[in-house]
């Protein structure tokens, strides 16, 4: 737990960020579009921004709203409003009119940051809120409506740094892939425990040199590029900011802006691997490739050692607990694979994972249930949701994931896949991501999901969803063979369907619930 662990250097947002102005100065903090933000000054816009909100009637727990591609003014209203004691919501800038605007009124958003890209549809959204928040867009041109005039507004406006560690810095939704959205309400120390350790207190892939940059390149909406933007200034390195991903821009950013770390999904990584250039290109400063939301493909695996000649990370963790709570290191990834490549690694330190049964009890070695977690980086809680915040914990302080998976004797945790996911054929109990692992390596198989679907006779039958290779031939029988090679019968599909690409969140997860639906209309379902 916390009082087990090294002492972070920083327990609110303004002690870092003011720390960090006061030792690199002029130093790039933050890289975007050409326009460079040292540490001196994005303390001193963050000062302003604190200001602003307070001329803006922001109290100390109201919440502000951010909606658009990822920008360096992120971090200038994440570090200006914890200054201030307010909350910031990032939205995820994919989600449909209606979808933005119920997150925006359960957030009782004050102020709605926008990008101008989205500016005219927000800004008509917004006068239909019962708040009628007003719009503030970033780099926008009108005087009005624009950030940088806002944000003027606030200098030499005296604001006291809310320095309560458990004050909520940022309210996170979670993707909602079976149902609402929950705004998981994540403190100022969570965010900081693990991304503010000394140097030497962080195992050895983390740690970070005075020279490094990285790409903040997942969506800012996301566990993911928040706290990879945040790990970034806890270190002092300089961070690149993207809008978003392209193989182009990454490829850019290593030849052109000595980029050092980079933390992605494998999908995306595929794609920069897919360029014309991959192979032209010096990877000399980068040390390892952080990777989260899916395993690596062994044979991809070997095609991006070969390539990069650098060391691999895999990170497991969620939104609930500020992001990473177990690791797969580097000297784990072999070439030829091992039974540990199949794992989510282990905990982090001062991060405890347990197997529980449906009933709470804790489950020995080997034995499969549903994972939790206890860890100093967990939530608060859910916004205005005391039920679910109250489910969502055990008595001892364990989260429920919902997660099924089993630890191994060396303490590796093997994630089989989503509770609600599992799917239970004539009482067998059936994991997608086994049934999905069988099938992944076949040579004309892109991508892959595996649901459960309605059936007369076993009450739900094993469906593959699968995206093919480049001018492969559809054919259901060849690929159920293959499953059969190293699977039981019970597990392997009755049906195979072919589609062009899965549905994916922006964390690149398959949106199963999606891929669900349309087989069970009018169908009863206990598996949400």
């Amino acid at each position: 737990m916390a009082s087990d662990l090294v002492r972070p250097r920083f327990t609110s947002l303004a002690d870092m960020i003011e720390a960090q102005a006061s030792r690199h100065g002029t130093k790039a903090a933050l890289r975007f579009r050409g326009r460079e933000t040292g540490y001196a000054d994005l303390a001193r816009h963050a000062r302003d921004v604190a200001g602003a909100l307070k001329t803006s009637e922001c109290a100390a727990g109201d919440r502000i709203a951010y909606f658009g591609k990822n920008s360096d003014v992120y971090y200038e209203l994440l570090l200006g409003a914890a200054w201030a004691g307010v909350t910031l919501v990032p939205v995820n800038w994919r989600l449909a009119a209606q979808e933005a605007a119920w997150l925006l009124e359960d957030a009782d958003c004050r102020i709605i940051f926008v990008t101008p890209d989205h500016a005219q549809d927000i800004t008509q959204l917004a006068q239909s809120l019962p708040l009628r928040p007003p719009v503030v867009i970033v780099d926008g041109d009108d005087p009005a409506t624009a950030y940088a005039d806002w944000r003027a507004s606030g200098g030499g406006i005296a604001v006291e740094q809310a320095r309560d560690p458990e004050a909520i810095a940022v309210q996170i939704y979670t993707s909602g892939t079976t149902g609402r959205p929950k705004g998981a309400l994540l403190s100022q120390r969570a965010l900081l425990v693990f991304r503010s350790l000394p140097e030497a207190a962080q195992p050895e892939w983390n740690r970070w040199t005075q020279d490094d940059v990285s790409l903040i390149v997942m969506p800012q909406f996301h566990i993911g590029g928040t706290g990879f933007g945040l790990q970034t200034l806890c270190a002092g390195a300089t961070g690149l900011v993207a809008e978003e991903f392209s193989a182009d821009l990454v490829l850019d950013a290593i030849e052109h802006q000595g980029l050092s770390k980079l933390f992605t999904v494998p999908s995306a990584l595929q794609l920069v691997m897919r360029h014309p250039r991959v192979r032209q290109v010096d990877y000399g400063r980068i040390r390892t490739i952080v990777y989260g939301a899916s395993p690596m493909p062994l044979d991809v695996l070997r095609e991006a050692m070969d390539i990069f000649r650098c060391g691999f990370v895999q990170q497991y963790g969620m939104t609930e607990m500020c992001g990473t709570i177990s690791v797969l290191p580097p000297e784990d990834h072999e070439v030829n694979g091992n039974s540990r490549m199949t794992s989510a690694g282990r905990a982090l330190d001062g991060v405890e994972i347990a197997i529980v049964d449906p009933d709470g009890r804790r489950l020995g070695r080997g034995e499969s249930g549903e994972v939790v977690i206890r860890s100093p980086t967990a939530m608060t809680g859910y916004w205005n949701l005391p039920e679910a915040t109250a489910e969502a914990f055990d008595a001892q302080g364990y989260f429920r994931s919902g997660d099924a998976g089993y630890l191994d004797e060396d303490g590796y945790l093997h994630l089989r896949d989503r509770i609600k996911d599992m799917i239970v054929s004539g009482g067998e109990n059936v994991f997608p991501v086994e049934v999905e692992n069988a099938i992944r390596d076949h040579a004309d198989v892109a991508d892959v999901a595996v649901i459960g679907v309605p059936d007369p006779l076993w009450g739900e039958a094993v469906k593959a969803v699968v995206v093919l290779t480049d001018g492969a031939i559809a054919d259901g029988e060849a690929i159920r063979a293959w499953a059969r090679r190293t699977i039981a019968g019970y597990k392997v599909p009755k049906t195979v369907d072919f589609i062009d690409a899965l549905p994916r969140n922006a964390s690149g997860k398959v949106l199963k619930r999606e891929l669900r639906a349309p087989y069970w209309t009018g169908h009863d379902r206990s598996v949400a």
